[in-house]
């Protein structure tokens, strides 16, 4: 590198492509070393944090000021404020004419280079100038290895156009922009990064569903990458045999074709003269065949852009299979067509609506002219079909519901029976993939497929049909339809054939077997299955089927082991429901279905409400099965792991000695069901301060259950985390903090970073770190695991508020005790309001701000909240519980601050103690 060479990184909005290539290529000639912005800067993107890394490998950043470099929602003002500190490496360079409110007030002041409207020559010397300073004008640098001016051969086949200097093409035919077109950014430039990645002809074939946007993507690359073509035809490829006229047109405009030749002639003629061109862009829109285009694609330096639903183009064309849009570019969408349309009601809508871009495109349409979303949504549940053949989008030919039914008349006419009914089988399912192992195992029992049920081809078969007319995305082990497609397929399948997709449906899902859903390994396969079980449309529809009822109760079962409790809250009670009218409420199928009910709105954090349901559940069990029967012992467990939820730990203590007598001896003392119930009891016992026995009884089950269930089982993690915040609480940090690093590095392996297990280890250990006097990586984790807990459970889950209590806590240590006390204060505000005034952790909280209250000298207030605190502590836990003995360290302290020393001395002669919060404990 010599001494003026210099590291230069480009920062660019994806618009601005071209201009980025320009600017690059100048500066490369100039010496330097230049990198494009890879990393197509969208809404919500953190712009300082990525400009930071650009700047830890680059000496300086041109950053190419345009209007979509400063679109509304790109940038926050707090970034802007921030960009202010990269002013000495910062390079603004104006590429097109900006209005003073086009640039934020911030920026406005900072010292630009203006390249629009320039010369080439005095572009690139205006560019030169801004990196390093003044530089003679010269004409614009040959390409390395370009023939001389003297001869014939083009001397810029490779050395990007300045962008402003030239209009379009002078052979041109491709329609108006779309002004609506937005995302796709990402396809976008790894498009033209493929289409640049070969000196020889490139042919791009982007397939998928019919208004996934192909044709929008192809016709915006056109047009932004215009002024680096000298030939760009646009050709309607659908029928292929029409492709020599096409091609003879396009050889008319430019002046070779024979008018007494026939069409194959001038179109051979066409094609021998591109292979001596170069920058040329054909774009073939709509291309179904690939064996009938193959033979018709043109060879030589130039590109090929084609279109199509049919995705079998190996061995023809690079293939791109295009998805649907992602739900920032549907909310960037929808809010840029409807601005008053707030990001909650615009997520709804792009969710029901799959991020179809031509549903999207057709929905703002119709919500535009008038409509609610509510209205809207309505009518898209019960009337898809006709809902989704109002349109009037620019740029697509017909509305979404015509596209489908178009495509399934095709394959209808081209004679695939199986194929379409595998689609109308499909459409009853849910949205997401289909694993083609489901459809084979069950090949037999289907009535709705017609054909010889032992062909070992049949699906194969079927699936080539629906991937080559865009009717559904297909891979190797599954297939899947989109949702509005599924929609208008239903709206069309007549009562009768509805009756007989159902059956086929049911003997679909009854014949997989995803294995245990208690055990991790298997939760893969039991997550693609509860996808379609938990589809509302599909639960409605075959939730009475007896055959189904393992299989669904299976499915509740793992939606609570993997830590979503809403989804399971809502299968078990639509469940319950439907089997309590069918059944009767005291059918076992009912009661276990009551039992996963009551799990999950424990696991909602609503206490009260799942007490009600799993006491219910265990007064019924209890008549109908029996005191000892199995099932009977898991709802009094369950009702004494509510009881420890709902603060009433002698009660909780009581039932739960009382279970585990009982599985012992039905049982056995390994049982995994014992095992939790002596886990739960020793839990209890830890919340009523008897530490050590809690500690003794811990490390019996967890030696057990490593034993029973190995290392990694989540119900081991379980008792080894709980084993670690018993010894937190006495004090035995040394062991207490490599077990909690342990459990938690193994559950976030096994379970995952977001399961609620995974969140409570991460909070427990940041409580030893805080503990520890490491209050900045103790804060770090927090703020971590808070972020986590609202967006998993929600702001007034009781684990959010744990977590929100300890990080409370921190900050209190780092003395900054106006931020903790506002904390403390939502806190105890919101477990006032879900627990309870009298609940001990809503007691923990009012204690716990009444030690910021004291810090703040606010002594009366801390006073007041200090005696609420131990007259609960009092009531519930007893005088010698380490709790109450700690508030009522503290309420002496407070009132010896306040010269009621003798008051104090009354309470205690001890100094005050401050407590850190309960921390959150799981049990199962």
């Amino acid at each position: 590198m010599t001494d003026t060479t210099q590291r230069i990184f480009i920062s660019y909005a994806g618009p601005d492509r071209a201009w980025a290539e320009w600017a690059s290529w100048q500066l490369q000639q100039a010496g330097h070393q230049v990198e494009l912005d890879r990393w197509h800067w969208r809404t919500g993107d953190d712009f300082v944090q990525k400009m930071n890394l650009a700047l830890d490998r680059a000496d300086a950043v041109v950053a190419l000021f345009s209007r979509q470099y400063f679109a509304p929602k790109r940038w926050t003002r707090e970034e802007w404020s921030a960009t202010m500190a990269l002013r000495g490496r910062l390079v603004p360079v104006t590429i097109e004419l900006l209005a003073d409110d086009d640039i934020p007030a911030l920026m406005a002041g900072m010292l630009r280079t203006d390249v629009h409207g320039l010369s080439e020559t005095a572009a690139t010397a205006a560019l030169l100038e801004a990196v390093h300073g003044p530089v003679a004008p010269t004409d614009p640098v040959a390409f390395p290895g370009a023939a001389s001016a003297g001869t014939t051969t083009e001397p810029d086949t490779q050395r990007p156009r300045l962008p402003s200097s030239v209009g379009l093409p002078e052979v041109w035919n491709v329609r108006r922009r779309n002004p609506d077109f937005s995302g796709r950014e990402a396809v976008l430039s790894e498009l033209r990064t493929g289409l640049l990645s070969g000196r020889q002809a490139v042919v791009q074939a982007f397939h998928g569903m019919g208004g996934i946007g192909k044709t929008q993507i192809v016709l915006e690359y056109a047009h932004r990458f215009a002024s680096q073509y000298d030939i760009v035809w646009w050709v309607d490829a659908e029928q292929a045999d029409q492709l020599p006229v096409r091609y003879t047109e396009l050889a008319d405009r430019l002046g070779i074709a024979k008018s007494d030749a026939g069409s194959e002639p001038n179109a051979r003629t066409l094609l021998q003269y591109l292979r001596t061109r170069h920058r040329w862009l054909l774009i073939l829109d709509n291309a179904e065949q690939p064996e009938l285009i193959e033979p018709w694609l043109p060879e030589g330096p130039g590109h090929v852009l084609i279109t199509s639903r049919n995705p079998d183009w190996h061995g023809i064309a690079h293939q791109s299979d295009l998805n649907v849009f992602t739900r920032t570019e549907s909310l960037i969408y929808l809010q840029g067509r409807m601005p008053g349309m707030n990001s909650e009601r615009a997520d709804l809508l792009a969710r029901d609506l799959g991020d179809l871009p031509l549903a999207l495109a057709q929905a703002a349409g119709v919500l535009r002219s008038g409509m609610t979303v509510d209205r809207y949504l309505q009518l898209l549940a019960t009337n898809t079909a006709r809902l989704l053949h109002e349109s009037d989008v620019r740029g697509y030919p017909v509305p979404l519901a015509a596209t489908v039914n178009i495509a399934v008349a095709r394959l209808v006419d081209d004679g695939h029976p199986a194929a379409a009914a595998l689609l109308s089988l499909g459409a009853f399912l849910g949205p997401e993939p289909i694993p083609n192992a489901w459809l084979e195992a069950a090949r037999s029992r289907l009535a709705s497929i017609p054909g010889d049920p032992d062909d070992p081809m049949w699906l194969r078969n079927a699936l080539q049909s629906l991937g080559r007319f865009g009717l559904a995305r297909t891979d190797y082990d599954a297939f899947q339809i989109h949702r509005l497609t599924q929609g208008i397929l239903r709206t069309q399948t007549s009562p009768d054939m509805v009756a007989i997709i159902h059956e086929d449906v049911t003997a679909v899902l009854a014949a997989v077997n995803p294995g245990d859903p208690r055990s991790p390994a298997d939760w893969p396969a039991w997550a693609s299955l509860t996808a379609h079980l938990t589809d509302p449309r599909v639960t409605t529809a075959i939730a009475d089927r007896p055959e189904l009822r393992p299989t669904f109760t299976g499915a509740a079962h793992f939606l609570i082991r993997r830590g979503l409790p809403r989804a399971a809250h809502d299968l078990s009670t639509v469940l319950h429901q439907v089997w309590s009218a069918d059944l009767g409420p005291d059918h076992p199928d009912t009661l276990t279905c009551a039992q996963y009910v009551g799990h999950a709105t424990v696991d909602l954090g609503d206490f009260t409400k799942a007490h009600t349901v799993v006491e219910e559940t265990f007064a019924r069990r209890r008549l109908v099965l029996g005191e000892d029967h199995p099932d009977t012992l898991h709802s009094a467990n369950d009702l004494g792991v509510t009881l420890i939820y709902l603060g009433e730990y002698a009660e909780a203590r009581w039932m739960l000695e009382d279970v585990l007598g009982r599985r012992r001896r039905v049982l056995g003392e390994d049982h995994p069901d014992t095992l939790t119930s002596a886990d739960n009891l020793s839990s209890t016992l830890g919340e009523l301060g008897e530490y050590a026995e809690a500690r003794r009884m811990l490390r019996d089950v967890l030696g057990r259950r490593r034993r029973v269930l190995g290392e990694d089982h989540p119900d081991t993690l379980t008792s080894a985390g709980n084993l670690s915040s018993i010894l937190r609480e006495l004090g035995e940090y040394a062991e207490a903090r490599p077990m909690l690093r342990d459990v938690l590095g193994r559950r976030r392996r096994v379970l995952g970073e977001d399961h609620p297990d995974t969140l409570t280890s991460a909070g427990n250990l940041s409580g030893i770190l805080s503990v520890l006097g490491e209050y900045a990586e103790a804060r770090r984790m927090q703020e971590d695991v808070l972020g986590h807990h609202r967006r998993v459970l929600g702001e007034d889950h009781p684990d959010t508020l744990t977590s929100a209590n300890n990080l409370a806590a921190t900050l209190h240590d780092l003395k900054e005790y106006a931020e903790a006390r506002r904390m403390k204060e939502d806190v105890l505000g919101r477990r006032r309001r879900v627990l309870g005034e009298d609940h001990p952790d809503t007691l923990g909280a009012a204690s716990n701000l009444a030690t910021t209250l004291h810090a703040l000298r606010q002594y009366p207030e801390a006073v007041a909240l200090l005696e609420e605190a131990r007259t609960g502590y009092l009531r519930h836990l007893g005088v010698s519980h380490p709790r109450t003995a700690r508030v009522t360290g503290s309420l002496a302290a407070a009132l010896t601050a306040m010269g009621r020393t003798y008051e104090a001395q009354q309470l205690t002669g001890g100094k005050a103690k401050k407590g850190k919060g309960r921390f959150g404990r799981k049990r199962r």
